[in-house]
């Protein structure tokens, strides 16, 4: 018999229906999906383009709207919220990881980290210096904390669009296609510091991809297909693979 699912709930789906247009033009993007993900997991969420993994993300990170249904995030239901409530609820607790990094190229490195950390008012002076070091050590690029975006590797930048959502200490992070770009040997770096977040961290990591061979490293794995949850299968804790460097 499997063990249960760590209890601390990050966040949750609860009959989420979204739907694009009306009429004959309607999309149904996503058709009822029941979902719950705990801290200290790495859920990856599989399915073709076009089955509504990107669109669920997004609506887990309080970017977009359901149609129907319950979103929570971290005990706090999205529902009713107004902008400045629900900008609050993703600031305090939800920070996204891209294919394409989304670096500023005119901010070296650690610049990139801080201005997050400022923009969010995660930290003041040496507390805010302390977060952007803990940060960039986390991912091994404190030698690289003055470069620019355009001297280091793709691999390198993605790992500085880790460091800058790790500085605001998110309980869930949101990942899509975050090795997309990423050669294999750079892919396997990116997806171990994303476990890591997880394991050493408590942080519930969310990686959507339609690269299936990623699965092994989850604890839990979500196939989508056609705006349903097709499957939702939960790993013994401890199977998940390690990701080798």
């Amino acid at each position: 018999m499997s063990a249960d699912p760590p209890t601390e709930v990050a966040a949750a789906l609860e009959g989420v229906t979204k739907v694009y247009g009306q009429g004959d033009a309607a999309v149904h993007a996503l058709r009822g999906v029941d979902l719950q993900l705990h801290a200290g997991e790495v859920a990856v969420v599989l399915g073709p383009s076009g089955s509504g993994k990107t669109t669920m993300l997004n609506i887990l990170g309080g970017i977009e709207t359901p149609t129907a249904g319950t979103v929570m995030i971290a005990g706090q239901d999205l529902a009713g919220r107004d902008p400045e409530d629900l900008a609050a609820i993703r600031r305090d607790n939800v920070a996204f990881v891209f294919q394409f990094f989304n670096l500023i190229q005119t901010l070296t490195a650690a610049e990139n980290v801080r201005v997050i950390a400022e923009l969010t008012g995660k930290g003041t002076g040496s507390d805010l210096d302390d977060r952007v070091h803990e940060a960039m050590g986390s991912v091994g690029l404190l030698e690289a904390a003055d470069r620019f975006p355009g001297q280091i590797s793709g691999g390198q930048q993605q790992r500085v669009a880790i460091a800058r959502a790790m500085v605001t200490r998110p309980r869930l992070m949101l990942c899509d296609e975050p090795t997309g770009a990423l050669d294999l040997e750079r892919g396997r770096e990116v997806l171990a510091l994303l476990q890591q977040a997880a394991k050493r961290d408590g942080r519930c990591v969310v990686i959507v991809t339609h690269n299936s061979g990623i699965a092994t490293m989850a604890d839990v794995v979500v196939r989508v297909h056609d705006g349903v949850l097709a499957a939702v299968s939960r790993q013994e804790p401890g199977s998940a693979a390690e990701v080798e460097w």
